[in-house]
Parts: structure tokens; C-alpha cells; sequence
């Protein structure tokens, strides 16, 4: 198999026979221990050797000024034409006169303009376009009369609205957007969706709106060379202008298969049925910033960013992660270190209880972070991979179901407990503890007292930890944990050789719940210590204090919009349906289910503080797994109904019960159609007085 591959290779580049022996020893690297993927790697090679070369001195600026994707001389120029002309396999010759008036030669570098006319700015493709091949070729959409790059969607980051969007033709399955194979390409100003695949028996490369992968140069020494310095910047993927979930949702928003110093910065990606933005092989030398990444993971991986491959000195600084389906930030068996930092992590884990950040790998920072309103722990450390020397440090925790920081144990061996965490862990009573439990098992500080006093205002307090570990001090203002979370850094101070530590603290009142974490440079850093409390010597004003108020769960807002619900003075009657029933086998909605949706999405639209947790449900005929992952599709399903009618993904939460929680025990016809359900639980319903009412208008009862 190895020979028909290099002989593959052959047909294309007539210059193999001086480098065949180091092109069959790099190829031998590159085949999986798995041969069944062997067709896939055939089809990388095939589709990038064949990936056109930019002729010397050929560079042009180019306008498109026609949304038809076609390539033949007439009236106007398409962006399949304009691409074809900067990687020289179509010629300007063979354009009309008026097409030629849209291309100009220019010295260094093309550029491919927009000049649609107002009413057809959607460019919708028939099959993939050619691969970006031309270095520094830019594709501005920021060209296109209309757009203002001032006017922005959201308040939280500023992305201007994009004018051209790039999407598949309707009823056409198109893999991918924009492919990038050359250095030094720039993407910016386009709202580009609706690129996916059905994954067929053949394996493909993934599929997503924006592809970096490596192109074969001149087979000298590497056969691949990754693309360099790609910026992909204010565009829109997963999404059109006017903000709606499309029909069809993309798989991926940018996918790094293969690529270096790629920067991602001011996009925002939003509704793909996986990671909003993946790694693959290799994405060194990374940056992602300022990033709006909502609303991902709707029916596959499911987390905002995942990281794998070689990602060493990528940088996830100031993004906005948001009501994503798993977790903000998810890493698997990484190589390499990465910087995360300044970022909102709030409201994820939709779909999946996952953590806001999980880390595989070691030499991780976690810095500067605001991690809030997560359905799982603040930030897990696996234990397998060994991962070590995680540093995890002045971060703001709020609102999480777990720890604020979580370091997995080998001995909790169940996906669950890998990727939502297992809980504290016991203080290390061996050496040999450390080689089982993430960021080698550095011990928690232990407070000497549960109970510390004010005198004269101060409050001195004492404890233990690892000798040389950076203690952290957190003020926690939540009651619901004995550990964190993790609030309010209020001080930091050094245990001494022998593992004491003390400080002072002033004015705090008393009430104030103190914990605190532990970093060592050798080890990392650790889980959260028990919260204890500060307390007045008469016992006069002890309390809890600083309560954090309800936050209404919205991931971005319109600009110079502030959203402040009060609760309604007078209790406010509304009646709400709470279930919906399917078809025998069935997680598709029927038109009566609809109407049923359609109710619950105007009275969350008038409540925009109303949550609701949507749980799918089955009969029992079939197995437990099999009608668990059912009742997952029907919940799912649900949820992206109310998607499509607006409702944003952070108010929505789903899970399934498979046949675990029957309405009827009988095994009538009747009771399968009843137990054939999704309830809706709704939540935060300040000020509301709701008649829950079920619903049986839309009962699906088979012959």
C-alpha cells in the first residue's frame, strides 16, 4: 500500500526519483497504524499534490462582481473564477471583455475584491471551490459596498455585520467553505455556513467553513508544508447577517488540520454541529482572540475550541465562550503547551456536563479568566495522560455545578468522570500518590481552624500546604459548596520550607467564607481548599455577605443595550405546555409538535429569564443504550427547534432519560405513545405564576 501511495504521488511530480527514498521514509511517518484510514490519506495527497503552483510575478486584484459559481466567459466575474485566476489554472486570456475589466495585474500579492450587486450578495456553491494556493492572497468581504466596519451585532466584542456570504446551494452537499494551502493568506469580512458532509464509507478530510491543510511544495525534503501566518478576521462562520440558525449548520467553524501561526481573531462563530474552532495534526504558534464562539457543538463534538495535535505556544487570550453544547475549551492528548487567558467562559456544557476548561498535557496556564454559570467544574485536569504543571491562577469561579479547579484521579476511570471531574481528592499520604492524580497530586491548603476571629478589624489566618507553593487566598460569596467556588482573589502568600503559611486580612465582615489554592512550579496547581469563615468574637453580625445577585443567562447583547429584568411586582399568571410526543423510533418534530414549540418560545421571548431544561424520553421496547441515545435525538431535536425561533442556546439545556422514567408503566399502544416524550422543566421563574399544562394534541399513536 505504502508503493501505490508513493506511486500515486509519482503521477503527479516527475522530480520524484531524486527524493524517493526520503519522500517513502517520510510517508512511512505519515500512515496510520490503522490501515482502514489509509483511503483518507490517499485522498489528502491526491486532492494537495494536485493543488496548483502561483507562477512567478503573476499576481492580480481582482472583483467579483457576479454571485453565480460558474467558470465561462461571460458578463461578470465569479469568486470560483477569481480563485482559479490567482492560482494561475485560468488564464485572463480566456476571460470575456467585460470580465477582464474586473482584473487588474498588480506587483506582489493578489486580492479578491466584492462587487456584487445589492440584492444578490449570497454566493451559494455547487461543489467545493479550488484550494487558496496563491501566497498572500487576501479575500476581502470588507470591500463589498454596504459594509460598515463600525457597525456592530453585539456589545461584548465588536464584529462588524458582514455584506457576502458564502454558503452551499441548496440541496447540494459542499465539504467546505474556503481551503487555505499557501502562507500568508487573509480571510476576512464574510459570513460563510452551511458546509458539511454526510461522512460516507470513503473517509474525508473534515469538513468546515474555513480548511488549513498542508500543500505538497517540490517534494525536496518535506512532502507537506503547513501553511504559515493565515489571519482569519471579522468574518461570521456558522451563520448569515441577520443572525438566525441556518437550515443547514456547518460541521466545523475553522478547522487547523495542518497549519502554523495561524491567528483567528474578532470572528464570530456560532451553531456548528461540532467545535467551533478544531486542531488536528499541527496548529503551532496559534493565536485565537477576541473571538464571539456561541452556540457549538449542536450535534457532535461539542465544545467551543478543541485543541489536539501539536499545539505548542497557541495563545486562547479575550474570547467570549458562550452557551456552547461541551465544554469553553477542551484539549485532547495535546503536544505541546498553551496559554489561555483573559477569556469569558459562561454558560456551556448545554448538551454535555463537561467542564468550562479541560487540560490534557503539561505546562498549561490558565490565567485571568472569568468562568462562570457552568453545568460542570470550573477547570479539570486529566490524570491520564499524565499531566503535569498545569498552572491555574487568578481566575474569576461563579455558578458551577463542581469544583472550581478539579483534578482527576486515575482511580475514576468513566468518561464521566474524565471529562466533568471526580471531586476533591484525599491529601497525598504517599510519594507515589503523585503519579495518579493530575498536576501530580499537589495537596490542597489545609486551614488550621474551621472558624477564624476579627480582632481590632484583623483577622489572622493559618494553614498548611506543599513546602514553596504559592497560596492563593479567594473570597467566596456563594453558599451552595463547601469548596470555593472561587470568587474574589483577596491575597497571596509563600508556605515556608516546612509547608506553614499565615497572613493578615482586613476589613472583612464578618460572614466572609474564605478558601484557597495552591500552585508549585514543580507540580501545579491545586484543587480548592475547604471554605471557612470569618467570624466575630461576640458573634454580632455573623452572616453571609456579599451574595452574588441572579444573572439573567445571556451570551451577547446588542450595543447600548443594558438587560436588567426585574422580577414583576404583581406575580404574573402564564400557562406553559411541557411535553411533546413523537413517533414510534421517530426524533423528528411533527407540525402539531410545532404549534406546541412554537408556544413555549413566545413565552420565553417575552421572559427572557426563564431557563428550561429539556429531557428526552422513550418507550421501552429496544435496548437501554439504544433508546438513550433516542432520547438524546428527541431532546436535541427539541432544542433546535427552539433554536430556530430564536431563543438563545445559553437558556437551553438537554439530557436524556432514555426509558429510565416512564409517564405510564402499561405496554398498551396508548402508554408507548405517551412515554414517547420531551418535558420541558422550566427554571429561575422570579416573579411568575406558571400553569404547567401537558399537552396530548400531538400524540403519535402507531396502527
Amino acid at each position: 500500500m505504502k508503493k501505490i501511495l508513493v506511486k500515486k504521488m509519482g503521477k503527479r511530480h516527475s522530480n520524484i526519483t531524486a527524493n524517493k527514498r526520503r519522500a517513502i521514509s517520510y510517508t512511512k511517518n505519515l500512515l496510520p497504524k490503522n490501515l482502514s484510514l489509509l483511503t483518507s490519506y490517499s485522498l489528502l495527497l491526491t486532492s494537495y499534490f494536485s493543488s496548483p503552483v502561483q507562477a512567478e510575478g503573476k499576481f492580480y486584484e481582482i472583483t467579483v462582481n457576479s454571485n453565480q459559481d460558474t467558470i465561462q466567459a461571460d458578463e461578470a466575474l465569479t469568486l470560483r473564477e477569481a480563485i482559479a485566476i490567482t492560482n494561475s489554472t485560468l488564464s485572463v486570456e480566456k476571460l470575456s471583455q467585460e470580465e477582464e475589466k474586473q482584473v487588474k495585474a498588480v506587483r506582489e500579492q493578489s486580492q479578491i475584491k466584492f462587487n456584487l450587486p445589492a440584492e444578490h450578495t449570497v454566493i451559494e456553491l455547487e461543489e467545493i471551490l479550488p484550494p487558496l494556493a496563491s501566497k498572500g492572497l487576501t479575500i476581502d468581504g470588507t470591500s463589498q459596498p454596504g459594509y460598515e466596519p463600525n457597525q456592530s451585532a453585539t456589545a461584548e466584542i465588536s464584529i462588524p455585520i458582514p455584506v457576502v456570504e458564502i454558503t452551499a446551494a441548496k440541496e447540494k452537499e459542499v465539504l467546505r467553505g474556503l481551503t487555505i494551502v499557501a502562507d500568508d493568506i487573509t480571510i476576512k469580512g464574510l459570513s460563510i455556513y452551511g458546509f458539511t458532509s454526510l461522512h460516507g464509507a470513503t473517509a474525508s478530510t473534515p469538513p468546515a467553513d474555513i480548511f488549513l491543510v498542508a500543500k505538497d511544495q517540490t517534494l525536496d525534503w518535506d512532502i507537506f508544508k503547513p501553511p504559515h501566518n493565515t489571519v482569519i478576521e471579522n468574518n461570521w462562520l456558522g451563520m448569515p447577517p441577520n443572525e438566525r440558525m441556518p437550515e443547514v449548520t456547518s460541521a466545523f467553524g475553522v478547522s487547523v488540520f495542518n497549519a502554523t501561526g495561524t491567528t483567528i481573531r474578532r470572528n464570530r462563530i456560532s451553531h456548528h454541529d461540532g467545535s467551533g474552532i478544531i486542531t488536528s495534526q499541527q496548529a503551532a504558534d496559534m493565536e485565537v482572540s477576541e473571538n464571539i464562539i456561541v452556540g457549538n457543538g449542536i450535534a457532535g463534538m461539542p465544545d467551543g475550541i478543541r485543541l489536539e495535535g501539536h499545539i505548542h505556544n497557541a495563545d486562547i487570550n479575550s474570547n467570549l465562550l458562550c452557551g456552547n453544547d461541551g465544554s469553553g475549551i477542551f484539549m485532547f492528548k495535546p503536544e505541546g503547551a498553551v496559554t489561555i487567558r483573559e477569556n469569558k467562559i459562561k454558560h456551556n456544557g448545554r448538551r454535555l456536563r463537561r467542564a468550562a476548561v479541560y487540560l490534557m498535557g503539561n505546562d498549561h496556564q490558565v490565567t485571568n479568566n472569568s468562568i462562570i454559570s457552568q453545568l460542570g467544574p470550573g477547570v479539570v485536569v486529566a490524570a491520564y495522560p499524565q499531566s503535569n504543571r498545569n498552572l491555574i491562577q487568578n481566575n474569576y469561579f461563579s455558578s458551577l455545578e463542581g469544583l472550581s479547579i478539579d483534578l482527576a484521579t486515575r482511580n475514576s476511570t468513566t468518561r464521566q468522570d474524565y471529562q466533568r471531574g471526580d471531586g476533591p481528592n484525599p491529601q497525598r499520604d504517599t510519594s507515589k500518590r503523585n503519579l495518579d492524580t493530575g498536576n501530580r497530586g499537589i495537596n490542597t491548603p489545609q486551614w488550621l481552624s474551621k472558624e477564624f476571629f476579627l480582632i481590632d478589624g484583623k483577622v489572622n489566618l493559618d494553614g498548611t500546604a506543599d513546602p514553596g507553593s504559592q497560596i492563593e487566598v479567594y473570597q467566596v460569596m456563594e453558599t451552595e459548596n463547601t469548596r470555593g467556588p472561587l470568587n474574589k482573589n483577596i491575597a497571596t502568600v509563600t508556605a515556608d520550607d516546612k509547608g506553614k503559611f499565615a497572613l493578615t486580612l482586613t476589613n472583612q465582615p464578618p460572614g466572609t467564607k474564605i478558601s484557597a489554592i495552591a500552585t508549585h512550579p514543580d507540580y501545579g496547581t491545586s484543587e480548592p481548599a475547604l471554605n471557612v469563615v470569618i467570624s466575630s468574637l461576640d458573634s454580632s453580625g455573623n452572616g453571609t455577605t456579599d451574595e452574588l445577585p441572579p444573572e439573567i443567562p445571556l451570551c451577547t447583547t446588542a450595543p447600548d443595550v443594558v438587560v436588567s429584568v426585574p422580577p414583576p411586582e404583581e406575580p404574573v399568571k402564564i400557562s406553559i405546555p411541557t411535553v411533546i410526543h413523537f413517533a414510534l423510533d421517530r426524533s423528528n418534530i411533527s407540525p402539531e409538535s410545532a404549534t406546541v414549540i412554537k408556544q413555549i418560545a413566545a413565552v420565553m421571548k417575552e421572559y427572557p429569564f426563564l431557563t428550561v431544561d429539556i429531557q428526552g424520553h422513550t418507550d421501552t421496547r429496544a435496548s437501554n443504550e439504544y433508546n438513550q441515545a433516542l432520547g438524546m435525538r428527541r431532546a436535541r431535536a427539541a432544542r433546535n427547534y427552539l433554536l430556530r425561533q430564536g431563543i438563545a442556546p445559553e437558556r437551553l439545556t438537554i439530557r436524556s432519560f432514555g426509558e429510565a422514567q416512564l409517564k405510564l408503566p402499561g405496554r398498551e399502544n396508548l402508554d408507548h405513545a405517551r412515554n414517547r416524550r420531551v418535558e420541558f422543566t422550566f427554571y429561575d421563574i422570579r416573579g411568575l405564576d406558571i400553569i404547567f399544562t401537558e399537552q396530548e394534541n400531538d400524540l403519535q399513536i402507531e396502527d
